[in-house]
């Protein structure tokens, strides 16, 4: 079907939000392309659609998303907003930093958990963080465990607040990246779209995106 939609409003003459609904699919591509031979700690599940935003009331309501991140109370003023400058430098450079855990890099505020973009810069910003609040939201709902750290070694747990340096992405539609960017072939969660999304959006078919996400994931395993 159809790639979720996106919709921009324009308050003023200076500020722009939009809504975007967001679909998950879980896709263990490395095991199926046999990439690496046989390993316990390989995602071996098969393909299937794990979210879609449409079937979430929480997903258009910022009341509502309030039941779910109610801490959003403490970061909805200046000095917390221009701490995420830091956060957006610490990406760009390298990864985000987990103590600013209300950041979403240079895309903006995580918060709210929801599909609502305050600040709509450009379509590939505004897609890269709607992914970044979905993975969020889904470690908040339980849905998503975490996989990494020396907790991860025996299998997954829960964690409430994700840990974004444990995921990285790249644009698989409209233009999908296939050039190396500083020898890597994909981001961290928040890194400035400035270095890499240029050009990757146009009118009609290129205002829709899809993206790969990869999760980090520590694994002891035996010998044998």
């Amino acid at each position: 079907f159809d790639a979720p939609r996106g919709s921009r409003f324009s308050q003023d003459s200076t500020s722009t939000s939009s809504f975007y609904q967001v679909h998950w699919y879980v896709d263990p591509v490395i095991f199926w392309l046999e990439a690496i031979f046989d390993n316990a700690c390989l995602e071996q599940g098969g393909f299937d659609v794990a979210y879609l935003t449409e079937l979430d009331p929480m997903w258009h309501d910022d009341e509502l998303t309030f039941i779910l991140n109610p801490e959003v109370a403490l970061f909805g003023n200046l000095a917390a907003r221009a701490a995420c400058a830091a956060d957006c430098a610490a990406a760009t450079a390298g990864f985000p930093l987990n103590t600013l855990f209300w950041c979403a890099g240079c895309q903006g505020s995580l918060y709210p958990l929801n599909g609502n973009v305050q600040a709509h810069i450009g379509g590939v910003q505004a897609s890269s963080l709607e992914m970044t609040r979905l993975i969020a939201k889904m470690h908040r709902e339980g849905l998503m465990w975490a996989a990494s750290g020396e907790d991860g070694l025996c299998g997954y747990y829960p964690q409430p607040i994700m840990d974004k340096t444990g995921y990285k992405y790249h644009m698989l539609y409209p233009i999908p990246q296939t050039v190396q960017l500083s020898g890597k072939c994909c981001q961290p969660l928040g890194r400035s779209t400035i270095l890499w999304g240029a050009g990757r959006e146009f009118p009609f078919e290129g205002e829709d995106f899809a993206y790969m996400v990869f999760r980090k994931r520590n694994c002891c395993q035996g010998a044998f």
